[in-house]
């Protein structure tokens, strides 16, 4: 026992004179940083303009006196040798890396962290036609090629029954923050869309769930709702809201008929409640129940929902194109026939296409569940065509898929423009790809600065 006590305080001696000695870091020695108040955990800072960013509670070994060299850099530009930092970012906002670099005898250690900061105001790029990228709740910024767009709406607010709304989706990692500083630093608008629950790929409102609907019909919920989503368009520096449908997918006519007859009083009482630059919006319906939405014209313009035309689905429904070009047309012409000028309408294009799973023995669709979905990356990923982006129907893909690739894309495009309309829009913006093959790209293209 003596002799193991007396190893140990050999051993305890040895480290002890080690550690006094810078001698102990040689050559080979790794430089460590250490985190003490997690300043690099989270490496994606968003703030708003006049914000701070501090860097601080860091360690070293060795320690700077021993030899450590520190050099913080802002973009790669060198700027201070403390043990600690303190970012103030430059006036008019933008994105910037921050590095930490400790070296020693040769060797280094690296941190990295990059600060997006949403400037205080932007101005607006110039534009003749919009050209807006709509996001589903489980899209973000990485979905959005920023000069392929001048507006982009997400679908960031969810009513509740009783009247309170649920941002979460957009609060999550700071999605909607990331949003607006992303949009603002390109001269982009960026409204938050207000919705019910909806049903999946299509965005069409949940069968039978009033939600929306109800709290937008009732005389004190409505104001509460109003007052809830000026607080968080405030907050967030958010441009304006675009109301997305209400609930108009229900067994009785009179709650449908109800819900969209609602639409305009809230529109307007969202103008009275936002600042007088704000956007409001509406997108619409374009079945039987057009015929009971009362005034939008408070509505700074209208989407209409000129896709999805509901022929092919069902039992027996015949297969095909879901979302043709004449279906774009009439769905326009909806809108003006009830008296709004084109100048006023954004006529919508999917990015998501009809899977054929099963048909029945005449090569019809089998049934309600034999049919589903797909954004477009999805079939472009389903198929070995490289020219499927082009192209409208696959039949490669489970029993076939119908869908809109860039050459009809194109021509909607086009058809839009040469008829005065205000605009287009995409569903959805996190369907589409980043790439020469993107749907937003030949929208843009077609419709010119």
């Amino acid at each position: 026992m003596k002799k193991i006590t007396s190893l140990l305080i050999i051993a305890i001696s040895i480290l002890q004179l080690g550690c006094s000695s810078d001698d102990t870091f040689d050559n080979e020695f790794y430089p460590r940083i250490f985190d003490n108040g997690n300043t690099f955990t989270s490496p994606n800072r968003i703030v708003s303009e006049g914000e701070s960013v501090n860097y601080g509670r860091l360690s070293f070994s060795p320690s700077p006196s021993r030899g450590m060299e520190i050099s913080w850099k802002v973009d790669g530009v060198h700027v201070s040798s403390d043990t600690a930092f303190v970012f103030n970012p430059p006036a008019g906002g933008g994105e910037f890396e921050i590095s930490l670099e400790a070296s020693y005898k040769g060797q280094s250690s690296k941190r990295i962290s990059k600060v997006l900061v949403s400037p205080s105001s932007y101005t607006p790029k110039p534009y003749e036609h919009i050209a807006l990228s709509y996001l589903t709740e489980n899209g973000n910024a990485t979905h959005i090629d920023w000069a392929q767009v001048t507006h982009v709406a997400f679908n960031g607010a969810r009513v509740l029954p009783e009247g309170t709304v649920d941002f979460s989706k957009g609060d999550l990692n700071q999605v909607t923050d990331e949003l607006v500083a992303r949009a603002h630093i390109h001269g982009v608008p960026f409204l938050l869309s207000v919705s019910g629950r909806l049903s999946g790929v299509d965005g069409w409102s949940l069968y039978n769930n009033t939600d929306f609907g109800t709290v937008i019909s009732d005389p004190i919920m409505m104001p509460q709702l109003v007052s809830s989503l000026a607080a968080y368009v405030a907050a967030k520096r958010i441009d304006g809201v675009d109301i997305l449908m209400t609930d108009l997918s229900n067994d009785d006519y009179g709650i449908s008929a109800r819900n969209a007859a609602a639409v305009a009083p809230f529109i307007r009482a969202l103008k009275a409640a936002l600042p007088s630059t704000a956007i409001v919006t509406a997108t619409v319906t374009t079945n039987y129940l057009h015929w009971e939405y009362t005034d939008l014209s408070a509505a700074d313009w209208i989407h209409v929902r000129s896709f999805e035309n509901g022929l092919h689905v069902g039992p027996g429904a015949p297969l095909g194109q879901s979302s043709p070009m004449d279906f774009l047309i009439s769905s326009a012409n909806i809108w003006l026939n009830k008296g709004y000028p084109a100048a006023k309408l954004v006529l919508g294009i999917p990015a998501f296409g009809v899977r054929y799973d099963r048909l029945d023995a005449n090569g019809n669709n089998q049934d309600w569940g034999s049919y589903g979905y797909m954004p477009f990356v999805e079939i472009l990923n389903a198929s070995s065509d490289e020219q499927a982006y082009s192209k409208d129907f696959l039949p490669n893909v489970a029993s076939g898929v119908y869908y809109n690739g860039t050459e009809l894309v194109k021509q909607k495009a086009a058809y839009i423009k040469s008829n005065g309309f205000k605009g287009a829009y995409l569903w959805a913006g996190d369907y589409d790809v980043r790439d020469a093959r993107s749907l937003m790209n030949s929208i843009k293209s077609s419709l010119g600065e």
